[in-house]
């Protein structure tokens, strides 16, 4: 993405706060406008007021210096407080589309991409963006009026003089220029390391008892402190980079000034210019080199911030979740259909499925069982539609998957999984998710459904109890529980069931399956299961090999076949009974 574009997009987002923009703009021309004021103030002192030909009162002197510094004081406040306005607008109005954009990609992305790099994307790199704005556009505004005005006042004073002085321009543009290009590709890899250090500080944070009980402290010390050093050295070469810029800028100010100098004093001797007249253009020209050392600097946080505008704009244009549906279901029986379905992962070589046909009747209960990699979870998220089959269709009602849309798919499919996600809010928010305005009624029902009501009990506000960063404060059957609640209280008919017992005690693991039960009934429920003792009671199981289907049927049907099912289940049953 080229500056150009980057500029361009930043002011269509800034598009709708532009009346308060250009107050802003105009407050900033204010206080430049304030700046020729005092040199010209000091040259009609010098050459009147203390050559004793002054023709005003004394009085009047400082009115004008304390009323240009008011004036100076009121737009320079009006300035910060209406770009402040209009930033942390634009700076809200990104966050808000990064996230919505987050909540829509496919899910293939969050596999591909590290949660550190969207973090610091969202969080870190944005603010770069608004930091660039703040520190880069706005003072390249606010300077250059300055610059402008100053030279303008110096072209009135003395215009060979002027000209003189303006040969440090050009030459402040080719250095900025030649360490733009360097900037902007060290603050890419500074990025990068970014996320990289992001990643392994949230891994450490999320893994904290791993760490503990595996002493894994050293290691995770070194992981950070290898990214934090590399990160220090890219920081060091930005500011050698940035930072080399200004010395040369000064030198050839300071250059600049002493030739000055030495041809206004050549003028003096012809009686080209007065004393006032010098002091005044010396005044102007050293305060005109403030600015202009801004926007030598500036070029450090504008190339920081285009680079972190490419990730954020890059978010912001990531392809959405697929949905071609036009079709909206209400409510469905629950009839899912197969047909010759395969698929495929980017990364991986060999298919994840092939050739899948399979029917599953409204209400039927079909476990999902084979060896790891076998092809279960994929062919789950091919009817979440996380998804979708290289090859193949899937139909819902005998409506193709890919005619419905994505909203109303899923409202007719509830998810239990083994990996527990609950969110740090209430009890009762957990539960009744995803509802803005829950019916009271139906979560106390999901609630005695779940065997939780023991455990709202105990919390010391009920349903109405923040738990904690992914329920932290419950143990982790509660939380099993509380999943299952979500689920109960979805009513959806379609179940998927991820293991939905595995953290349970026995006790804990005989009440929910009760609730399991009920749950299940006259729902189309698919079950993944790997403790084979829990789906016995399917109505049929589908066994699953290398993302192929080798063997259907009922429990009893397949351990009389005595196949891969009879052999995963002896083999169970031996190490159970162990």
């Amino acid at each position: 993405m080229t500056n150009k574009e980057i500029v361009r997009r930043l002011m269509a987002i800034m598009s709708p706060y532009r009346h308060r923009f250009y107050w802003a703009l105009l407050a900033m021309a204010g206080t430049a406008a304030t700046e020729p004021m005092f040199p010209a103030v000091l040259k009609t002192l010098l050459d009147k007021g203390f050559a004793g030909k002054e023709n005003f009162s004394l009085w009047l002197v400082p009115l004008v210096i304390v009323g240009i510094f008011a004036l100076r004081g009121v737009c320079t406040f009006s300035a910060a407080y209406l770009s402040n306005w209009v930033i942390s607008r634009v700076l809200n109005d990104l966050r808000l589309s990064m996230f919505d954009r987050l909540l829509r990609l496919p899910v293939a992305r969050f596999h591909a991409e590290s949660t550190g790099a969207i973090l610091n994307t969202v969080i870190a790199e944005v603010r770069e963006v608004v930091d660039m704005i703040t520190s880069a556009f706005l003072a390249i505004v606010r300077d250059t009026f300055t610059v402008l005005l100053l030279l303008g006042y110096l072209f009135f004073l003395n215009w060979r003089l002027t000209l003189v002085a303006m040969v440090l321009v050009p030459l402040i543009a080719v250095i900025v220029k030649l360490s733009s290009t360097r900037l902007r590709k060290l603050n890419r890899e500074n990025q990068r390391v970014t996320s990289d250090m992001t990643q392994v500080v949230e891994e450490a944070t999320r893994g904290h008892q791993v760490i503990r009980v595996f002493s894994g402290e050293r290691y995770e010390h070194q992981r950070f402190k290898m990214r934090s050093e590399t990160l220090r050295g890219y920081s060091q070469r930005i500011t050698v980079a940035a930072a080399s810029t200004v010395p040369i800028s000064q030198m050839a100010s300071a250059s600049a000034v002493a030739i000055v100098i030495v041809l206004a004093l050549q003028q003096s001797h012809h009686g080209l210019i007065t004393a006032g007249g010098f002091i005044s253009f010396i005044t102007a020209m050293l305060m005109i080199l403030a600015p202009l050392k801004h926007l030598a600097e500036v070029n450090g946080p504008l190339q920081r911030g285009m680079a972190a505008a490419e990730a954020v704009f890059a978010l912001i244009d990531a392809e959405l979740e697929a949905d071609p549906g036009k079709m909206t279901l209400s409510k469905v029986r629950g009839h899912l259909r197969f047909e010759n379905v395969s698929f495929s992962y980017s990364d991986l070589d060999r298919p994840a499925l092939q050739d899948i046909s399979l029917e599953i009747a409204p209400g039927e209960t079909v476990a999902l069982v084979g060896v790891s990699g076998g092809g279960k979870s994929t062919l789950v998220n091919l009817v979440t539609r996380f998804y979708t089959p290289t090859t193949g269709r899937l139909y819902l009602d005998n409506i193709p998957f890919d005619e419905i849309t994505l909203t109303s798919l899923r409202a007719q499919l509830a998810m239990v999984s083994q990996n527990v996600v609950l969110f740090d809010d209430t009890l009762r928010a957990n539960i009744a998710y995803g509802d803005e305005n829950p019916d009271p009624q139906k979560l106390q029902n999901a609630v005695q459904a779940a065997y939780l009501t023991d455990v709202v009990h105990a919390l010391p506000q009920g349903l109405d109890t923040p738990i904690g960063e992914n329920g932290m404060r419950l143990s982790g059957g509660q939380r099993q529980r509380v999943a299952i609640a979500r689920a109960i209280y979805k009513n959806a008919p379609i179940l998927i069931l991820d293991e939905a017992t595995s953290a349970l005690d026995n006790e804990s693991e005989r009440a929910v399956q009760a609730a399991l039960d009920e749950l299940m009934r006259g729902r189309t429920t698919l079950v993944i299961a790997h403790r084979l003792s829990t789906i016995e009671r399917a109505d049929r199981i589908v066994v699953l090999e290398h993302g192929r289907i080798i063997e259907v049927g009922s429990h009893v049907d397949l351990l009389a076949q005595n196949g891969v099912y009879a052999n995963l289940y002896h083999l169970q049953f031996a190490k159970d009974k162990a």
